[in-house]
């Protein structure tokens, strides 16, 4: 009886630790779905809303600026020198512009503009929530009158958006600088092949593509660190288990919207 019961036991365990996992992104994905409504329905602005979502900008992307720009650009500057040491090789010079932009502009520098903000913001944000349930303040904000949902998680999500994409503009205006200076140096001659490789990668659905894709990612980055710090139970020591978590679980949406867009494109 008990070779019997130990099977019986293990997949007991493991059916109630699968209904927790899956209650757990249930959770999450009903709080985001209440977000991104919430945050798409114009009378939840109101001034004290805007300055909100303005502060959140400031500390999720503005300030990150700088060094992710320096990474963008050391990043850029490296992987053009090897694309275009590797293609002369093979005598592909011709196809090294529009390979360098495919792979720094539609794949690197979204993903990681969106693990910036992640690291800079996501756990921030997770740590902020979970420690407002702990200490009941939600609930007390809502006691007062006072939207929870208005005042403190949809400027949040759309900080994490707005700094995501704006992140992934501006340092991909940087990535076509420092590429067409990494090919053509400083002459103006490469200026007309440049702009053919900038429109042959930019067509209509790719630029939707990666205009969805880095949507997404904002999204991501807003809604799972909030939505699992209000999940988590209210007790001290299961804070840093659910930032954990909720870090983990953002991860792995992020990497699994990254090769989602990828089999899109070319599969």
């Amino acid at each position: 009886m008990l070779g019997f019961a130990d099977p019986q036991r293990r997949l007991r365990r493991r059916g109630v630790a699968f209904v927790a996992w899956a209650a757990g992104w249930l959770r999450v994905l009903r709080f985001g779905g209440a977000a991104i409504v919430a945050a798409l329905s114009p009378s939840v602005y109101n001034p004290a809303t805007r300055a909100m979502v303005a502060r959140q900008i400031y500390f999720t992307g503005w300030q990150v600026l700088p060094g992710f720009a320096l990474f963008v650009a050391v990043l850029s500057a490296v992987l053009v020198r090897i694309v275009e040491e590797t293609a002369r090789d093979f005598g592909l010079s011709q196809f090294a512009s529009e390979m360098t932009l495919r792979v720094l502009l539609l794949e690197l520098i979204p993903i990681t503009a969106a693990l910036f903000v992640s690291l800079r913001s996501g756990a921030a944000i997770n740590t902020e929530i979970a420690l407002m349930n702990l200490r009941n303040e939600i609930d007390a904000l809502a006691r007062a009158g006072v939207d929870p949902m208005r005042f403190e998680f949809v400027p949040r999500l759309v900080g994490c958006v707005v700094s995501v994409i704006s992140l992934t503009v501006l340092s991909c205006a940087l990535a076509l600088l420092i590429a067409y200076l990494g090919v053509y140096g400083f002459f103006l001659w490469g200026v007309p092949d440049f702009t053919r490789s900038v429109g042959n990668v930019f067509n209509a659905q790719i630029t939707i593509g990666l205009a969805l894709k880095c949507l997404f990612f904002g999204a991501a980055v807003g809604v799972i660190p909030m939505g699992e710090a209000l999940a988590g139970a209210r007790e001290a020591h299961v804070a840093p288990i659910t930032v954990l978590r909720g870090m983990m679980r953002l991860f792995f949406v992020l990497f699994l919207i990254e090769v989602g867009s990828l089999a899109f494109k070319y599969w």
